[in-house]
């Protein structure tokens, strides 16, 4: 594919919600604007209103949930938000802010179902189509909807030929769940790389907008979304976060191949991804692209075993990267040790190569998770 990257975490707070709040609050009235604004949310439209409200002079409250990233919560302190922390999740968080915007008489801004948000956030797709010539599809990151609906109007209005690609990641569908059940409904959130797309319920007005003007919508398995990040820092030299790398995540994946050959755009919505998590995502990248290879081989425990192991992995070039001995659990003989190793290789074909050399030369090998062949792609 020919592919075109419109990088939004490169704003000011490191995400496309700039646009939407930005716009929301421009269209706030004197007494609104006096009074001040609430919301709520894990990160980035947090960020966005608190960065804005500073510089309008707008009061601004925002609601967290606990697992929002400790590196948003301190960003919003340092915009001078009033920021609480309250809730487990989003829903929480959001029922929290609903009733102090009543008790505080403080303006609700929801980060993806009001209309202005949804106004501003077509912005993009105004400056995408400034930007590139002959596009065939845009591919756009899709939690609550707002960004979804806001690029498919201007789109569609625009040039309807373009083709508007939706996608989530599977452990927060909720608009693919709004699909099947033919309007919003309430699911469970889990974990996931893409917090930034963790909402339990697709907003209705982004729905009502959207759904009619939408193409395809995607869900990629998280495993996707870690390699996407690590081919985005290794090729692109971009960190960004995983709700910015599910577009790339589902070309990878192969999940739209009808564009091979194709100019497509992916919308980078954002960059904001916690420093211990981007240290998880990388190593999962790296596990889940056949490159971190974790096996247990049992040896000899005479003098000599081990370091036989050691030279055995070096002969190919492979690093080890831990080691861990079990005994207690060795059920061969009292002669024996079980090695767990953690080694990195250069690509798959070199972990198939260290895996045919094991099992060459020892009886008892074990590889924890080794990756389907079917799901690698070269990095060229």
């Amino acid at each position: 594919m020919d592919l075109y990257l419109k990088k939004d975490f490169l704003q000011t707070t490191g995400s496309f919600k700039e646009r939407g709040a930005r716009y929301a609050m421009i269209m706030l009235t004197p007494e609104e604007r006096k009074m001040g604004i609430i919301a709520a949310s894990l990160g980035n439209h947090a960020l966005a209103v608190s960065y804005h409200g500073n510089q309008m002079g707008i009061p601004v409250t925002v609601v967290m949930p606990l697992i929002a990233p400790i590196m948003k919560i301190q960003k919003c302190r340092h915009y001078n938000a009033n920021v609480i922390i309250e809730g487990k999740n989003m829903e929480e968080a959001k029922r929290a802010a609903y009733k102090l915007s009543k008790e505080r008489h403080l303006k609700y801004i929801n980060g993806y179902d009001h209309p202005h948000i949804i106004a501003g956030q077509g912005t993009i797709a105004l400056e995408i189509l400034e930007q590139v010539s002959n596009i065939d599809a845009i591919v756009v990151p899709t939690g609550g909807g707002g960004l979804l609906a806001g690029v498919a109007v201007v789109v569609k209005m625009l040039n309807p030929n373009i083709k508007i690609i939706g996608v989530e990641s599977e452990r927060c569908a909720s608009f693919s769940k709004a699909i099947s059940n033919k309007a919003p409904i309430h699911i469970p959130i889990e974990g996931t790389l893409a917090d930034g797309l963790a909402v339990p319920q697709v907003g209705y007005n982004s729905w009502e907008t959207s759904k009619d003007l939408l193409d395809k919508l995607v869900v990629v398995k998280e495993e996707w979304i870690a390699i996407a990040i690590l081919r985005f820092i290794e090729n692109e030299k971009c960190v960004v976060e995983g709700a910015g790398a599910c577009g790339l995540a589902a070309i990878l994946a192969g999940q739209l191949e009808e564009f091979k050959g194709k100019r497509v755009v992916l919308i980078i919505s954002g960059g904001n991804i916690d420093t211990t998590i981007l240290g998880r995502c990388l190593e999962r990248g790296l596990a889940a692209d056949g490159r971190l290879v974790k096996c247990k081989v049992t040896v000899s425990d005479r003098p000599g075993g081990i370091c036989e192991l050691c030279r055995v992995l070096s002969s190919i070039g492979v690093s080890i990267k831990d080691v861990v001995h079990e005994r207690a659990w060795v059920t061969e003989d009292v002669f024996s040790v079980a090695v767990i190793v953690v080694c990195e290789t250069r690509d798959y074909s070199h972990s198939m190569e260290l895996r045919d050399l094991l099992y060459s030369r020892y009886k008892k090998v074990e590889f924890e998770n080794f990756p389907d062949p079917k799901s690698f792609f070269s990095n060229d």
